[in-house]
Parts: C-alpha cells; sequence; structure tokens
C-alpha cells in the first residue's frame, strides 16, 4: 500500500553526489564487463514495509525469479529490499560509495536524483528495452518523468489518485457507538478521539505514519508540490492559481498544526511522533493506537481489510476524509529509475520492463513462494499461509504492492473486492487535476539553497505537523530560517520555470 515518507538528502550527499554520477553515454555500453557464468548481474533496491528476510528467504526468491530471467533477458537479479524508514538515504550513500546498484526506486524526489546525475537517461534505450512498460504506462505519465526533455525513469503503474483517509479500530467504534459516517475531514476527528481516551485512558488516539508524519501532508487540499514530495514542500501551488507560494506561510498550515497541537496537549496523538522509527502498522498491532491518518488510492473497504493483518488482526475500518488530487508529482513521486553508476544498463532496464509485464515475477517479488510464503485461495486471491501473518512468513514485501512495477500484474490480497479496480481507475479519471499538470522543476540552478533549506524543513517541519511544537511561537522562526537559507531564491526558479511552461503549453 501506499505509505509515502519523510526523508532529505545531507549536505555531505549534495556535495558527494555530483561527483559519483555518470552520463548515459559513460554506461549503457558497458553490460558486458559485469557477468558471472555468463550471465548478467542487475541488483534492484526497493523500499519495504514489512520486516527484512532473512539471506536465505532471501535466496530462494531470488533463484526462482532468475531462473525465469536467465532464459528472458540473460541476467540474475539480486535484491536488495531495504527499510522504508531508510531507504533514501541507504540509496544515496550506497551509490556514492560505489557500492552496486543497478535499479532504484524514487520516492518523490525524482528531481533530486535528476539534478544530481544519480537516474541515467533513458531516453535512447526505452523502445529497445522497454517498450512492452513503455506502452503500459503511456506516454502522458511518461511524460511526468522528464526533465529538458529527457526521460529518467518509468513511473509506477497503479491507482494513482490518492485520498486522504483515517484507518481506525472498528471494533472500538462500534462498542462506543461512534458513527464514523460523519466524519469528513481531519477537523471532525478531534471529538471522536477524545471519546476514545474517555473510554480508553491508557490508549493513544492517533499514532503516526510514519516519522514526522500524523496525516497532515495528506489533508492540504488542492496542493501542488511542484516536483517536491509532499512531507518536505518547497513552494506549492494552491488550487487553481499558477502563483508559487510559500505553503508554511498559509492558513491552511497554520490550521492544521494548531489543530494537532491541540491534540497533542490534550494527550491525543503519539507524543513521539516527530521522531518515532515505527510505522502505523506496527503500532497499531501493539494494542495501544485508535486510529492513524494516510493516503491510499483504494476503496474504504479493501483499504482496511488490506491492513487488518498489517495492524494485528483487529477489526479495522476506514473512511474517506477528503478529495483526491493529481499533480506531476503524484504520477512521478514512485518512479523507477536506472542508476547513473550501473554497469549493466540494458539488463538494468530489461529487468524493469519485466516488472510491469511479466506475472510471475512481480508476484516473487511482492509475495515470494507460493506455498511457504503465501497460498492461492480458488477465488483468485492470495493470503498468508494458516497460522502465520506478514511478521512470520519468511519472505513478504506485501506493503509495497503499491510502490512496485505493475500493481494490475499482481495478485489481490484475501478480503479485497475485485470489482475495486474500476472505482480505482475511475478515481484516476475523475480525479481534479492541478493547472500544471506535466510541469517538472530543474532545481540545477538552487542546489545549494535546497540543501540548506531542506535541513530547516528537517527541523522545524516534523515537529510543527505532528503537534510537538506551538505553531504561534515556532512557525515565525521557521520562515526566518528558511528565508535566511535561500527559500526566496527557489521560490522564484520555480515561478520563472512555471511562467515558461506555461507560455509553450497554453
Amino acid at each position: 500500500m501506499k505509505k509515502i515518507i519523510v526523508f532529505l538528502l545531507t549536505i555531505a550527499m549534495m556535495m558527494s553526489i555530483a561527483a559519483c554520477g555518470n552520463t548515459s553515454g559513460s554506461t549503457t555500453t558497458s553490460d558486458s564487463n559485469s557477468a558471472t557464468n555468463g550471465y548478467k548481474q542487475v541488483t534492484i533496491a526497493y523500499a519495504t514495509f514489512n520486516n527484512i528476510p532473512d539471506e536465505d528467504a532471501l535466496d530462494d526468491v531470488e533463484e526462482a525469479i532468475n531462473v525465469i530471467t536467465r532464459e528472458k533477458i540473460g541476467a540474475e537479479i539480486t535484491l536488495m529490499p531495504i527499510s522504508i524508514s531508510e531507504y533514501s538515504s541507504k540509496v544515496q550513500l550506497a551509490l556514492q560509495g560505489s557500492e552496486k546498484i543497478d535499479i532504484f526506486e524514487t520516492l518523490g524526489d525524482l528531481n533530486n536524483y535528476i539534478s544530481n546525475n544519480m537516474a541515467l537517461d533513458i531516453t535512447d534505450m526505452i523502445d529497445k528495452y522497454a517498450k512492452e512498460a513503455k506502452d503500459v504506462v503511456g506516454e502522458d505519465w511518461l511524460a511526468a518523468c522528464t526533465s529538458n526533455g529527457k526521460l529518467y525513469g518509468i513511473p509506477t503503474m497503479k491507482p494513482i489518485a490518492l485520498t486522504p483517509m483515517v484507518v481506525y479500530r472498528k471494533d472500538i467504534a462500534d462498542e462506543l457507538g461512534i458513527d464514523m459516517s460523519a466524519v469528513n475531514s481531519i477537523y471532525d476527528l478531534t471529538p471522536i478521539l477524545k471519546k476514545v481516551k474517555e473510554a480508553y485512558p491508557n490508549m493513544i488516539p492517533v499514532c503516526a505514519v510514519q516519522t514526522g508524519e500524523i496525516g497532515v501532508s495528506m489533508n492540504y487540499g488542492e496542493v501542488d508540490f511542484l516536483g517536491d514530495d509532499r512531507y518536505s514542500p518547497v513552494g506549492v501551488l494552491m488550487g487553481d492559481s499558477y502563483e508559487v507560494v510559500d505553503l508554511y506561510s498559509t492558513d491552511t498550515f497554520y490550521n492544521l498544526c494548531k489543530l494537532v497541537r491541540s491534540w497533542y496537549l490534550d494527550g491525543l496523538v503519539m507524543k513521539d511522533a516527530a521522531t518515532t522509527t515505527s510505522m502505523a502498522q506496527e503500532s497499531m498491532s501493539s494494542g495501544n493506537y485508535f486510529c492513524f491518518i494516510a493516503g491510499y488510492s483504494y476503496p474504504e473497504e479493501d483499504t482496511a481489510a488490506s491492513l487488518e493483518a498489517q495492524c494485528g488482526g483487529y477489526d479495522l475500518g476506514a473512511k474517506i476524509i477528503g478529495d483526491a488530487y493529481l499533480s506531476t508529482s503524484d504520477i512521478n513521486a514512485l518512479t523507477w529509475c536506472i542508476s547513473s553508476t550501473s554497469d549493466v544498463p540494458e539488463a538494468a532496464l530489461s529487468f524493469l520492463n519485466l516488472t510491469f509485464t511479466d506475472e510471475d515475477i512481480i508476484n516473487l517479488v511482492i509475495y515470494g513462494i507460493e506455498g511457504r510464503d503465501y497460498v492461492k485461495n480458488p477465488d483468485g486471491t492470495v493470503s498468508y499461509p494458516e497460522g502465520q501473518d506478514a511478521t512470520t512468513v519468511p519472505y513478504t514485501a506485501q506493503l509495497s504492492c503499491g510502490t512496485f512495477g505493475n500493481f494490475f500484474k499482481m495478485y489481490p490480497m484475501e478480503g479485497t473486492n475485485p470489482e475495486s479496480l474500476e472505482w480505482e481507475l475511475e478515481q484516476n479519471k475523475t480525479a481534479k487535476c492541478s493547472p500544471a499538470m506535466g510541469f517538472t522543476f530543474d532545481a540545477s540552478s538552487v542546489k545549494t539553497q535546497y540543501t540548506a533549506v531542506k535541513n530547516v524543513i528537517q527541523q522545524y517541519l516534523p515537529g510543527l505537523i505532528c503537534g510537538s511544537l506551538d505553531p504561534d511561537t515556532e512557525i515565525p522562526k521557521f520562515i526566518d530560517a528558511l528565508n535566511s537559507a535561500g527559500y526566496q531564491d527557489i521560490l522564484k526558479a520555480k515561478q520563472e520555470q512555471l511562467n515558461a511552461w506555461q507560455n509553450n503549453n497554453k
């Protein structure tokens, strides 16, 4: 499922990436230099929300994949699952240290990878090595992964329109007579959280989705983040306007921070949400929390059903609390790239192509070995073997299903409604779109400012949107620190590029 996350580039990363990045011309003829037993060696680094499997379990999945890839593309695949909370930093450090990674995914930071020469230009390669994936995704979505006319990746093919939802303990809501159908915005949650706290004094009603995020970022409304991830935006569009604005100076941001500050002071939210490394599923499994707020592109019933096994087996419900909104960043937030340091770029792109087209490949990566890690049910769904769940099977990356390759090639989990695919596709079609759909920002001219500004955001934003910082005193300090770090330079550069794009796309 989609769990989009917080991650920042450090100053050291930004200074050294340029040195390790290569141009496409220096990599695309080197496949013959990296082969074992005649097979190209391809390493794919992917984010997982599940447990990291042990080496033996991972080896079994790799070998099952390689039985297919040796014949189809003359390559052997090494899987590198990385915890979602560490993914971005580990991938960047690995590439700087010349550790072998051929395929990686972006998590809302495609423009940073492009501007720092970490992603390979695949414009002249895709038709030869990944034409099927190109056809699956389509030209419009691929355009969201371009910069200055060059293609740098392939976006995940999935239900894309994220809808903000609250995922909650249905058993507790039913017990307390809480009518969740009346909850239509994040602001409607306060009386419900207080009622839960009154009935269960030792329970904390709201847990963090991930480090520094309790759901505020999913509830900004009609905001286009203009190439940044929603967890650390730097200059945005709001509504139908073409004016690049500072989100942190808006009433929208202030009011949300005031809301969660009140939750924090009333004991309604996890106190260490700004720093915890626990994901929502882990926290919910403890039985100490009532709900979490996140974004999903699946119907309420399916969202709840798919999360129950991950959340301790409790009976869950899900309620939509806002509307879906689409921007370029929503499409390219999860983009699969070939590393500019790859010594086997053609083989890497060929394997990436299989994750969009080959049912066996994608389900091996997501679910592992049939019979050991999952079982097929008569209705075509899959579930965990009897007596096991996501925390006990040797291998699973089930929660990464919304981040990998072609979602529509994956087996549906038990409890999901086959008719949901129609709902998901309809959401993609009917969600309101940003007026700047298709615009991508080139941050290369303000790289230094981006590094400084991102560091300021990391210092202030988690505490503000998790309630541990007082917005009345800290937002003014936050804005002053941003401006001292070069924030206005970035806003100006975005506005200039957006104006040029608008003139060319009237």
